[in-house]
């Protein structure tokens, strides 16, 4: 096969025109040749972080999305599922991407459970780690969320670091608003890369200290305008990610559009292309060709250079995207679950007390953390109780794994006006989190989800709408283009019935996430992420 182009040299910063010869997968040579053919040549883009479960996709299903938009390969850490059921929910995300000609790239997932103040569905101690890195197709240590465990030297936390390096994988970091000698010691514990940073100094700090940085643009998260003037003087030692992208934004586009708004504010492409394409190749050691003689032929056609709209798709020589189709077929897989709790009674959600004062969660746009703040309460026949002229709704976390009595707080921002939204979706322990105007609402909307074993749905009076997730609870069993409909449908009614969020759904499912700071709800009550211990709802 022989393909011609404008080849993107990105080591070397040239462009120039060629010919492609690829045999038997592998690029067999490139040729400068001089020819009409105005289309530009260039390595596969990869997503360097990313938790493939947050797109409600199988990595079968994910693939078929991903390829449209250019991108080879993921570094994938199988997080959520293993939170789900541990080590086979690893083995599961593993067997079903083999099933198509992408390049997944898992890690072994460090922190099962996130911390000890959730109820997860399984355990991963350093033993496991042990196991799931001998496996070739385990690439790295996935991000250790335990900063605190480094920090103060626990030892399940330096065992499986320790493993890490005894297997010379590399260990993915994440920990946000870490700066100085803590960020540091964290670093010299032999942590690699944060795609947690927030601003731009912190970032700096970090890439001062010899830490890779991963500019994050997910679903939720969004720190891209924060620290792409990093990339100029820094491209050596940044890559892209999207950490959670749900399939609706899947649809429109992936590392691809980073590269186009990167270009646009003026960015030397080259320098882009390197964070996209070449650098985490080389940090995390992955079978993935770089457009070299001799290299697997993992590459893309684009219309050009500022675009970036992908035109043809190519993994090891295999063509699985061309003129807006995706090649990649379906594949066939059996659902696991594990969804053991009751369905839940009105009552089991109301707060019986005569508080004045409040802690509530504040949900920021874009971003995973949050504030707390202390708020007055309103209080109905001596319960606690929804306040929709202020926007301080109730907010629940439901233990999925057993019965047990639900979590409940107050966060402000998601601004409904009507009904509750809920999800199984829940990070990182993946409990059933919901929200909503009255308990009445609330309850409505967490049955439909356990009635579901999984799912995210909206409720109103007038309606009760739900997108099952039969794959443990996070994942659909459906090809992408459906889901990716039905959740724009499901995004859509919970805006309808008052939210202002860009991504309402994606940011619910982060306010369970008690590794980030500042407030957040477990299935085990309020957590202050900043002192990393339980706090009260209500101020005394």
């Amino acid at each position: 096969m022989k393909i011609q182009g404008k080849i993107v040299d990105i080591l070397n910063k040239r462009i120039y025109s060629g010919e492609l010869t690829v045999l038997n997968g592998k690029i067999t040579a490139i040729k400068e040749k001089d020819h009409k053919v105005n289309q530009y040549i260039l390595p596969g883009f990869i997503d360097a972080h990313i938790h493939i479960e947050s797109s409600m996709l199988v990595p079968s299903e994910f693939a078929r999305l991903a390829v449209n938009h250019g991108t080879v390969a993921t570094v994938s850490d199988p997080h959520e599922i293993a939170n789900v059921l541990g080590v086979a929910g690893v083995e599961f995300m593993i067997e079903n991407g083999k099933k198509v000609p992408f390049k997944f790239n898992f890690g072994a997932p460090s922190c099962v459970p996130a911390t000890d103040f959730e109820s997860a569905g399984a355990v991963i101690d350093s033993n496991g780690i042990k196991q799931l890195l001998e496996n070739p197709d385990i690439k790295y240590l996935a991000e250790m969320m335990n900063y605190p465990g480094v920090l103060f030297d626990d030892e399940e936390v330096l065992k499986k670091i320790a493993w890490a390096k005894h297997y010379n994988k590399p260990v993915d970091g994440h920990a946000p608003g870490l700066r100085g000698e803590d960020a540091l010691k964290y670093i010299n514990a032999g942590i690699s890369t944060d795609h947690e940073c927030f601003t731009f100094d912190e970032a700096l700090d970090k890439l001062q200290k010899g830490m890779k940085i991963l500019i994050r643009e997910g679903s939720a998260a969004k720190n891209f305008e924060a620290l792409i003037d990093l990339l100029p003087e820094h491209f050596e030692n940044m890559m892209f990610c999207s950490d959670d992208k749900h399939p609706d934004d899947l649809i429109i586009g992936h590392i691809n559009t980073l590269c186009k708004r990167a270009v646009n504010k003026g960015i030397n492409v080259f320098k882009v292309l390197q964070a996209a394409c070449i650098n985490p190749v080389k940090h995390y050691n992955l079978d993935v060709g770089l457009l070299e003689v001799g290299h697997n032929a993992d590459f893309i056609v684009v219309e050009d250079l500022k675009n970036f709209k992908t035109l043809s798709t190519f993994i090891n020589g295999v063509l699985v995207f061309n003129n807006g189709i995706s090649l990649i077929k379906e594949v066939v897989f059996e659902n696991l679950n594990n969804f053991k709790c009751d369905k839940k009674e009105i009552t089991d959600f109301k707060i019986a007390s005569t508080a004045n004062k409040i802690r509530v969660i504040e949900a920021l746009e874009g971003q995973l953390v949050t504030n707390e703040l202390i708020e007055e309460s309103k209080n109905e026949n001596g319960n606690l109780v929804s306040d929709i002229e202020k926007d301080i709704l109730k907010i629940t976390v439901v233990n999925r794994y057993q019965n047990q009595k639900p979590a409940l707080a107050f966060i402000k921002n998601f601004g409904l006006k009507e009904g509750a939204i809920a999800s199984s979706v829940g990070h990182d322990s993946h409990n059933i989190i919901a929200i909503g105007v009255s308990d009445e609402a609330i309850c409505k909307a967490v049955n439909l989800i356990i009635k579901n074993k999984g799912g995210i749905c909206v409720v109103s009076n007038n309606f009760e709408k739900i997108l099952p997730l039969p794959v443990a609870g996070i994942m659909s069993d459906k090809n992408g283009e459906t889901i990716g409909v039905k959740y724009a449908e499901l995004d859509k009614l919970a805006k309808q019935i008052g939210s202002k969020l860009h991504a309402p759904f994606m940011t619910l499912s982060f306010m369970a996430l008690l590794v980030i700071p500042s407030l957040k709800l477990s299935d085990k009550g309020l957590f202050s992420g900043s002192s990393f211990t339980f706090t009260n709802l209500e101020i005394n």
